[in-house]
């Protein structure tokens, strides 16, 4: 399977190094091969490539950015559809809808569940990502992101509270093997029983683990860290909150270099003043914008359900349903990664180039991608998403196959 060769003039390119205006982007076989300076520098390429040959199909891209494409390591579902309903064509729904917004990879992030359900997940997924045969209608699926059931009921949030256990290196080996060794990201409580010993198991295997759903006071975070974890899911929500004398979860995520932080930069979940504040104090790489989207991001106001659990979104906010059919705590988001991108810019002030990368090149460092994730570069996969002053995605490229155009919807 390959995809053609593509040459995008034209563009606005989005480097390591910075912007090239007028530049163009060379793609073979999935991979970034050559990139025009836009001056008398001239085209770097990976290899010996006859640039004028016909065989090259040419994209105009008429001065719009071109970015390296969104890394969502943290996504419940989109479009209508659900990671959880354990389903190779839910998982390419959803992939195909995070495409449409600028998604070019993603962990099939799970929720809180029975083991039978989980299972069922984690082996649907494996399966997508292990069918490298397909054609990419969609964004590319890297693994699966764990999140519960092994986080604390007094910080479930919209995680059922009922399928909530103690960690147990016995039901992590019975994931992995379903996941087939796919689990890149998995999110747990700290101060559980038993949850030392399997942070280091996972953490072995090659695992990235975050601190999540929490209510460890700040000597447990800090152990946490000694034992192997490097991230903190979803900060200031789900967890322990920052206090004076107790720093806590959120306190430790924001003080302890070591750990990346995601963020969900919608507006609601985080203030926009204290977005700005995590870009000033977090160091470089430290900062992870990620949408923790359910099913209903892109569809109507309505009732949906994360998991088991009743929820209902009005104005692109998503509350769990109470039984007298109110308004519960933030369940999951509407969000998605272009959006997070437009909201963090009008938020913090900062030019899009200081922000991209908590988008692309942060979160697939995080997950061990970052070889051919995340960046646009010689070499790298051909992941790239083509965007507007507006913010308005045109197309998306994932293995140098162009999987949306705005043109043709």
């Amino acid at each position: 399977m390959e995809s053609s060769a593509i040459q995008i003039q034209h563009a606005r390119i989005l480097t390591p190094q910075g912007w090239i205006n007028n530049g163009s982007l060379f793609i073979k076989n999935g991979k970034i091969v050559g990139i025009d300076q836009g001056d008398e520098s001239g085209v770097k390429s990976s290899e010996q490539l006859t640039f004028g040959d016909e065989r090259w199909t040419q994209v105009d891209a008429a001065g719009k950015m071109l970015l390296p494409g969104f890394v969502d390591v943290h996504v419940h579902g989109g479009g209508g559809f659900d990671v959880m309903k354990g389903s190779s064509e839910e998982l390419y729904g959803m992939c195909r809808f995070h495409a449409s917004r600028g998604t070019t990879s993603l962990l099939a992030t799970t929720l809180t569940a029975t083991h039978e359900e989980i299972i069922s997940a984690l082996e649907a997924s494996a399966k997508v990502v292990q069918d490298t045969d397909r054609q990419p209608d969609g964004a590319h699926l890297l693994g699966v992101h764990l999140e519960g059931p092994f986080l604390n009921p007094a910080r479930s949030g919209a995680q059922n509270p009922d399928d909530l256990r103690e960690p147990s290196i016995e039901e992590f080996e019975s994931f992995w093997s379903a996941s087939k060794g796919t689990i890149k990201l998995m999110a747990i409580a700290p101060e559980l029983n038993s949850a030392e010993e399997v942070i280091v198991h996972a953490v072995n295997k090659g695992v990235t683990i975050s601190l999540a759903h929490t209510d460890a006071d700040y000597a447990t975070m800090k152990k946490a860290v000694e034992w192997g974890a490097t991230q903190v899911t979803h900060l200031f929500n789900g967890m322990r909150p920052l206090h004076h004398r107790e720093p806590g979860v959120a306190g430790a995520g924001l003080m302890l270099d070591e750990l990346a932080v995601e963020l969900i930069c919608d507006g609601h979940h985080v203030h926009p003043d204290l977005i700005k504040w995590v870009f000033k104090i977090k160091p470089e790489g430290k900062v992870i914008m990620i949408t923790d989207s359910m099913c209903a991001a892109g569809c109507p106001n309505g009732e949906y359900y994360l998991g088991k659990l009743p929820v209902l979104m009005h104005n692109g906010q998503v509350h769990l349903k109470l039984d007298d059919g109110s308004l519960g705590s933030l369940a999951g988001s509407s969000l998605t990664m272009i959006d997070a991108l437009s909201r963090t810019v009008a938020f913090t002030g900062k030019e899009i180039a200081d922000i991209v990368p908590a988008l692309t090149i942060h979160p697939a460092t995080q997950i061990g991608v970052q070889d051919r994730k995340g960046s646009i570069e010689l070499g790298k996969d051909a992941d790239l998403v083509l965007i507007d002053d507006d913010f308005q995605v045109h197309q998306t490229y994932v293995l140098g196959w162009q999987v949306y155009d705005a043109a043709s919807h």
